[in-house]
């Protein structure tokens, strides 16, 4: 990450959790899409930001960024015009803007608690992005703020509405492979050096908080259910400047209430994105399995192997953004609440924990 763009960021961290007061709108008037506030305005939501073209409840209303040139090159490219554009330094005015319904939350780990907790007290639900946060104790804070706010709160678990794992999901809480005994859950890539994911300042960690979540928050719900215990073991070669300050790769073994266990792995120094739930009667398998596109499902059963043709539907990341303005234009509970970024920020916390010690950790 260059400097510059280090800065910025860091800066941004500076400006506390209790700034702003509450105020604007509590959803969507009928009748309009929901308006979507982008706060960061990286890679990641280069892609959010394509995405609203595929949206049926949702529209792009407002951006903010430390980088003025972000904002007027995305400003133009979608109509987002100048008095719709915020710095994090000018943010908390977004409370008088009546076009902005969602602040979506698209920042380092590091900044979630803090831009999440002054878009709740603006006045606006929040769409957070996983990890969550960097602690239990902040997903506590945010999960609380948005709370005494009356403002809703959803964790981007983009997954939960792609129609390969959603499927998955169905198959297996019906027994379609029978009981299911044990779930494998690998993810990881070759992390390129010099960006803030590397940086525990700003990411709280490293693969388990990135791309590892993927392969917990699966386990939970593939199974429906809490790990009750965790074992761990770390393994990260600190010669390699890219983990200076955090881990490479983790594997950890989850045991849940009914006695199924997961075997995952986390990991920037392989490229790997898959999950299998082993059953009594056979397997289902998803590779790629969370990937943004191209996913892919084979099933195991009576013998024979074959892919699951799965219908295309409305795309994971277009279905959370009407999913969550759909909920607020309802009153209903969201998919994917903060309590579920919670949930996954306390297994976490349990995982490092397991590989400090080299210990097993208790859930239960």
């Amino acid at each position: 990450m260059p400097d510059a763009d280090r800065r910025t960021i860091v800066a941004g961290l500076g400006a506390g959790l209790a700034i702003a007061a509450a105020g604007g709108a509590c959803a969507a008037p009928r009748g309009r899409k929901a308006g979507y506030a982008i706060v960061g305005l990286g890679r990641y939501a280069e892609l959010i930001m394509s995405k609203f073209a595929e949206c049926d409840q949702s529209r792009l209303v407002a951006l903010v960024s430390g980088t003025p040139e972000k904002l007027a090159r995305f400003g133009e490219k979608y109509g987002v015009p100048e008095s719709h554009r915020y710095s994090y330094a000018d943010f908390d005015r977004i409370r008088d803007n009546p076009d902005v319904d969602i602040v979506y939350v698209i920042l380092p780990n590091a900044m979630h608690a803090e831009y999440t907790v002054r878009a709740a007290r603006a006045g606006k639900h929040v769409m957070c992005e996983k990890p969550m946060a960097v602690s239990v104790a902040e997903c506590r804070t945010m999960i609380a703020a948005c709370r005494a706010a009356g403002r809703k709160l959803m964790i981007g678990y983009r997954s939960r509405f792609e129609p390969h794992n959603r499927l998955a999901i169905d198959l297996a809480k019906k027994g379609f492979v029978g009981q299911t005994r044990i779930i494998t859950a690998d993810h990881g890539f070759n992390a390129q050096p010099n960006q803030w994911r590397l940086d525990r300042k700003l990411s709280g960690g490293g693969s388990l908080m990135d791309i590892g979540i993927y392969s917990l928050n699966a386990t939970r719900y593939l199974t429906g259910e809490e790990p009750v215990e965790v074992s761990a073991i770390e393994s990260t070669d600190r010669s390699d400047p890219r983990f200076r300050t955090v881990e490479d790769r983790i594997s950890f073994l989850l045991r849940f209430p009914s006695g199924i266990e997961a075997t995952c792995v986390s990991s920037y120094s392989s490229n790997h994105n898959m999950y299998r739930v082993s059953g009594t009667d056979g397997w289902i398998e998803l590779e790629p399995a969370t990937s943004y596109e191209g996913q892919k499902m084979w099933v195991r059963r009576n013998g024979r192997t074959e892919e699951q043709q799965v219908p295309a539907g409305k795309g994971q990341h277009a279905g959370q953004l009407d999913h969550f303005a759909e909920c607020i234009a309802n009153g209903t509970d969201p998919l994917v609440p903060g309590e579920e970024g919670l949930a996954d920020m306390r297994v976490i916390e349990a995982i490092y924990r397991s590989a400090l010690e080299g210990r097993r950790i208790s859930l239960a």
